[in-house]
C-alpha cells in the first residue's frame, strides 16, 4: 500500500512538471517563437498552447508593442565644426518575430548600435543652425536610415526625435553675442523705417496744408493748445501777423467789394485792443 501511493505520488509530480513545461500561455501583445529541436517552428499564441518538453521545444517570447529606446548622449562635431553633445529617443516595434530572433542576436541592442552610429553621422554632416532650427527634417532623415537598416530584422523603427543638444559654455556665449547682434540690427532697421514712413507723412502734410495759409494757422493754434495743457507752465512765444491775417480779415457782404487803397495795397483792418485796466 505504502509503495502504490509512492507511484502515485510520483506520477502527479511528473504530471505536474509535465504540465507546467508544455502548457504555455502568451498575453495579447506576445508572440512565441519555438524551436522544436533546433529547427523553427510556427508562431504560437495569443493564449493557451502546448510544447514538446523536456527540450524538444524552445520558447522565446517576443513582445510586440511599440518600444521606446533612449539613445545615450553622442558628442557630434557638425559640418560648421562645433561640438555638440546630442541624444535621441526611438520608438521601434516588431513586426516579424522570427525575424528579430533567427536573424539578429540582440535586436534591442543592436537598434540602439545602428542608431548612434547614424545619429553621428548625420549630424556629421550638418550644420549647428540646422540642428537647432531643421530638427524636423533631421529626425526624418535618422527615421528612414535607421528603418531601412532594422527591416531585414523585422523591426519598424516608426520615428526618431531628437530629444537634446548640449553645447560648450563658450558656444553659448558666442550665440548669445551673435543673438543680440542680430536683435539690434532688427531694432535699428525698423527704427529707421519708421523715422522715414514718419518724414514721409510730414512731408504730405506739409505739402497740404501749404495750400491752405488758415490750416496752417490751425495747426500752430493746437500745437499751443497741446503744450499748454500743462497748469504749471508758461509759454512766450510770438505771433506771425501772417498767420493771423486771415483770421482778422472783415468778412466781405456779398455783391460788395472790399475797400482797395490808393496805392494798391491790401486793406488795412483796425483791430480793437481790450484796455488791461
Amino acid at each position: 500500500m505504502p509503495v502504490a501511493l509512492i507511484v502515485i505520488a510520483v506520477l502527479l509530480l511528473l504530471l505536474l512538471v509535465l504540465g507546467t513545461s508544455s502548457i504555455k500561455i502568451a498575453k495579447e501583445y506576445e508572440r512565441g517563437v519555438v524551436f522544436r529541436l533546433g529547427r523553427l517552428s510556427d508562431l504560437k499564441g495569443p493564449g493557451l498552447f502546448l510544447i514538446f518538453p523536456f527540450g524538444v521545444d524552445r520558447l522565446t517570447k517576443v513582445d510586440l508593442r511599440v518600444i521606446t529606446l533612449e539613445v545615450p548622449p553622442q558628442e557630434v562635431i557638425t559640418s560648421d565644426n562645433v561640438t555638440v553633445k546630442v541624444n535621441a529617443v526611438i520608438f521601434f516595434q516588431v513586426l516579424d518575430p522570427r525575424a528579430a530572433i533567427t536573424r539578429v542576436y540582440n535586436f534591442g541592442q543592436a537598434t540602439s548600435q545602428i542608431a548612434q552610429t547614424t545619429l553621428r553621422a548625420v549630424l556629421g554632416q550638418s550644420s549647428l543652425d540646422e540642428l537647432l532650427s531643421s530638427r524636423d527634417v533631421i529626425n526624418q532623415k535618422l527615421q528612414t536610415i535607421i528603418d531601412s537598416q532594422t527591416e531585414p530584422w523585422g523591426v519598424k523603427v516608426s520615428a526618431v526625435e531628437v530629444k537634446d543638444a548640449e553645447l560648450a559654455p563658450t558656444m553659448i556665449r558666442a550665440l548669445a553675442r551673435q543673438a543680440e547682434a542680430e536683435r539690434e540690427k532688427r531694432a535699428k532697421i525698423i527704427a529707421t523705417e519708421g523715422e522715414f514712413q514718419a518724414a514721409q507723412t510730414l512731408a504730405n502734410a506739409a505739402q497740404v496744408i501749404s495750400t491752405q495759409p488758415a490750416a496752417l494757422a490751425l495747426r500752430y493754434m493746437q500745437t499751443l493748445l497741446d503744450m499748454g495743457s500743462n497748469q504749471n507752465s508758461t509759454i512766450v512765444f510770438p505771433i506771425p501777423i501772417e498767420l493771423i491775417r486771415p483770421l482778422l480779415a472783415t468778412p466781405v457782404p456779398m455783391g460788395q467789394a472790399a475797400p482797395v487803397a490808393a496805392n494798391g495795397a491790401a486793406p488795412v483792418t483796425e483791430v480793437a485792443v481790450p484796455d488791461p485796466a
